[in-house]
């Protein structure tokens, strides 16, 4: 059993590692850097991406015969922990959602004339894509069998889309969506995804939607079809296929999520460990203090735990397995552990914790979605009672 990198990961992994100290971490040390909703400004976004391009760090889901970097899902969670050490990493590798689980969902199914396109825009950098899923109630949400936004035949080659979607991420500043919409009543086949330009008429953006924490470039927004127009080419795979769709992106998308925020528990944790280092109360550095010592090794475990979860995963999904389990397990475990971190970051610190001094606050904000984005925990912790319900003991097996 070898629990080490393949060396051509390894020298990724540390390239990657190097490019986010000396390109990355000193543009989020600068408030200037930041738009109004705090993330990195476009502007500044464009020259660090161009730098990226250039190191050969870039979109590193995607096979190299579309631009991308062609790596394995293991060498993904690689990358991507050490991308998101800082909060502007991984959109500047072009490996952020939603754009992420696009590229990866277009790269497999779509065919060359679709990818042509609709992926090969996304690849470049040119623009930014959404995914238009979720909707309010009694619409779908963590259940996709619930989906009432309606695809119905217009003629022989059209189809006519009318219906709401919202918390549609980074639908603001979107040109290419994906789409799923209700194409029949039937339990399995009743779903079909769609593909869309932003310009295209009876398609109008909503509000965007004000959260408490950071937000993604483009927002979380409301999306309404009020008889939008969609050609037979533009169905990505096939009528009736997009449940199947939904399933083959968002798995690896949950898992993606869970690579990114164990970089940044990390981050959290380098930003406790030096504050405690030099900190001193009551004549004794903090770092010497027993329960200090508790918070951080307790946090550390966990992240280990974590890494060690989603790279189960990760190779489960290379080597050709749905791993919906073990997705589900770390996606609970790594979403629980980016609170913890947080917030043992922001409580060492005291006074400078609750400030924008760091980061910490800004991840600490950001934390609670991980509980609720792709499926809430509590959905994962159903799917894995159904697994246990099912195996049995086989639940605990070794291997795939």
């Amino acid at each position: 059993m070898d629990f080490s990198l393949p060396s051509e990961i390894e020298t990724i992994r540390r390239k990657t590692r190097e490019f986010i100290a000396g390109e990355v971490l000193p543009l989020e040390a600068d408030r200037k850097n930041f738009d109004e909703h705090e993330n990195i400004r476009l502007d500044v976004l464009e020259k660090v991406r161009a730098k990226a391009k250039k190191e050969g760090l870039w979109a590193p889901q995607t096979p190299k015969q579309h631009g991308g970097m062609g790596l394995p899902i293991v060498g993904w969670a690689a990358l991507y922990e050490e991308a998101n050490r800082s909060i502007f990493g991984p959109v500047s590798l072009n490996c952020a959602a939603p754009d992420d689980g696009n590229m990866n969902l277009l790269s497999k199914v779509a065919t060359a004339e679709q990818q042509k396109k609709w992926l090969h825009p996304i690849v470049e950098g040119k623009v930014r894509s959404s995914f238009a899923m979720t909707e309010p109630a009694p619409g779908g949400g963590s259940d996709p069998s619930m989906i009432r936004t309606r695809a119905e035949r217009k003629g022989n080659r059209k189809w006519s889309i009318t219906g709401h979607k919202w918390f549609i991420t980074g639908a603001g500043v979107a040109e290419h969506f994906i789409l799923i919409a209700r194409t029949s009543d039937n339990a399995r086949r009743g779903l079909t995804a769609f593909l869309f330009h932003k310009d295209q008429p009876g398609f109008k953006l909503g509000r965007r939607i004000a959260i408490m924490g950071p937000e993604e470039h483009g927002g979380h927004c409301e999306i309404h079809f009020e008889g939008m127009e969609v050609d037979d080419e533009n169905v990505l795979m096939g009528e009736g296929d997009g449940l199947k769709l939904c399933q083959i992106r968002l798995g690896p998308a949950r898992l993606t999520h869970c690579m990114r925020w164990l970089g940044l528990s990390k981050r959290c944790l380098e930003i406790a460990q030096t504050y405690v280092n030099e900190r001193e109360g009551f004549g004794v550095r903090l770092a010497d203090i027993e329960s200090v010592q508790m918070m951080l090794g307790e946090v550390a475990a966990r992240i280990d735990t974590g890494r060690l979860l989603v790279m189960r995963a990760a190779w489960l999904l290379d080597n050709g397995q749905r791993a919906r389990k073990e997705i589900s397990m770390a996606k609970i475990h790594v979403a629980e552990t980016l609170h913890q971190a947080a917030a043992t970051a922001v409580q060492l610190q005291g006074a400078r914790g609750y400030s924008k001094d760091t980061v910490a606050e800004w991840i600490y904000r950001y934390a609670p979605q991980a509980r609720l984005v792709d499926g809430a925990s509590e959905v994962h912790k159903m799917v894995l009672a159904s697994h246990l319900r099912e195996e049995g003991q086989d639940f605990w097996r070794w291997g795939s």
